[in-house]
């Protein structure tokens, strides 16, 4: 590797010496067992030091593995390799009349490295992007293979598994027959009108409700509606619809999104935000996010209000989420129906990380859990006593990978004794 290697945001730049991008799994075995330390860079989008491999260590790219995609129409599943976006999947996979629960924001991403953080989409009843792998396909650390499969009792630690398990050379997910979905955006929805009751009822309101504020004054400057057209549909009385194509980064075209006013498409061109054919942004930005048990989303809410004079300087967007309950271990949303609260914030680590940490204080009574592959300041002790199977998680890592190939600083710190 002769040149520095940065994630998307460019706020790191890892420090492993090599880089390697295997065309073939027969080469990734060799790679990994031949390696003292290896990671996997998946498509950039984390915004923490989760893939660095360190200075004595190997950076690992998918990229260049053949983009496997093979759909069984008759049991609604595909197998989509490791190195794969979502973008690229849900072409394939609609193009065979099926689709996926859900999706993320951004299409750009990678599946497997989408899985291992936790990353999700939003609805009341959508679980994480996990919730749909039924089956995950590993290189361990001496170069052997082994598939983990739903229903095995370590599956529970297999998927949201932050890398540390093994490489992810493919994934089994479920599909559902092919849907159209009708987004419409609509306008100032005020903080005080948000009870518990309310709350529930506005992300309850469609398939996939986000809402978007700038905290700059209390309430939701954009409120987001993914309405599924096979399902019965709501109004939505609490705000104005849009009188024009928004974008969630106040002054950013519109035209870089999906398509909105209601007018219905494919599942993979309205469940994102953001058209795959674009990129949503230069990537001058940095990222957090918490997740919180779904009942303390008001408070929550009301807590950040308290302190917006602080957020708002250094903020581009708010985005506010719901997820549904999942089994992962490590997931964020583990045994708890939750919502999420994201902030992209701006280019600015210095400036940034003083916010951070007062959010972090703000939200501290309702035990969040940040995003994996997002910018975070809670303690390592404290995160750990969030997730109630992490000693299980543990255990799983030192059956898979006793010489700790694949951890690094981050996993090290997130998994402690």
């Amino acid at each position: 590797m002769t040149e520095s290697v940065t994630n998307w945001a460019g706020n790191i730049t890892y420090a492993a010496k090599e880089l390697h991008r295997p065309r073939t799994t027969d080469a990734l075995r060799a790679l990994v067992a031949d390696s003292a330390r290896v990671r996997v860079l998946g498509s950039g989008h984390s915004f923490n030091d989760i893939a660095d491999a360190g200075e004595d260590g190997v950076l690992l790219s998918l990229a260049a593995l053949p983009p496997v995609i093979e759909v069984d129409a008759e049991s609604r599943t595909v197998r989509v390799g490791g190195g794969v976006r979502y973008a690229e999947l849900a072409r394939e996979v609609h193009r065979h009349g099926l689709a996926l629960a859900n999706m993320a924001s951004l299409p750009h991403i990678s599946v497997a490295g989408s899985v291992a953080t936790g990353t999700h989409g939003s609805g009341v009843g959508n679980g994480p992007l996990s919730s749909s792998v039924r089956a995950v396909e590993l290189v361990t650390a001496d170069g052997s293979t082994l598939t983990l499969e739903r229903g095995d009792e370590r599956f529970g630690g297999a998927v949201t598994a932050l890398g540390a398990l093994g490489v992810v050379t493919a994934l089994t997910l479920d599909l559902e027959p092919a849907y159209e979905v009708e987004q419409r955006v609509f306008t100032e929805l005020p903080l005080d009108v948000l009870d518990a009751g309310t709350f529930d009822a506005v992300m309850s309101a469609a398939y996939s409700v986000s809402l978007f504020t700038d905290w700059r004054e209390p309430g939701f400057r954009q409120v987001w509606v993914k309405h599924r057209t096979d399902r019965p549909r709501t109004g939505f009385p609490w705000a104005a619809p849009a009188t024009q194509k928004m974008h969630p980064v106040p002054g950013m075209p519109g035209v870089n999104c999906t398509e909105q006013f209601g007018a219905p498409g494919p599942w993979h061109e309205r469940l994102p935000h953001f058209r795959a054919e674009f990129t949503p942004s230069s990537g001058a930005e940095l990222q957090s996010e918490y997740l919180l048990p779904r009942e303390t989303a008001v408070d929550a809410l009301r807590a950040l209000d308290a302190v917006r004079e602080t957020i708002a300087p250094v903020l581009q967007t708010c985005e506010v989420r719901t997820v549904a309950a999942e089994e992962q271990w490590l997931g964020p949303a583990y045994g708890r129906d939750t919502v999420a609260l994201h902030f992209t914030w701006i280019e600015d680590t210095a400036t940034v990380l003083p916010v951070v940490r007062r959010v972090e204080e703000a939200l501290a009574p309702f035990a969040p859990r940040p995003h994996w592959g997002k910018v975070f300041a809670t303690p390592p002790a404290e995160l750990r006593s969030r997730y109630p199977r992490l000693h299980d998680f543990r255990a799983l890592v030192r059956e898979l990978d006793p010489e700790g190939v694949f951890g690094n600083a981050f996993v090290r710190s997130v998994l402690g004794g």
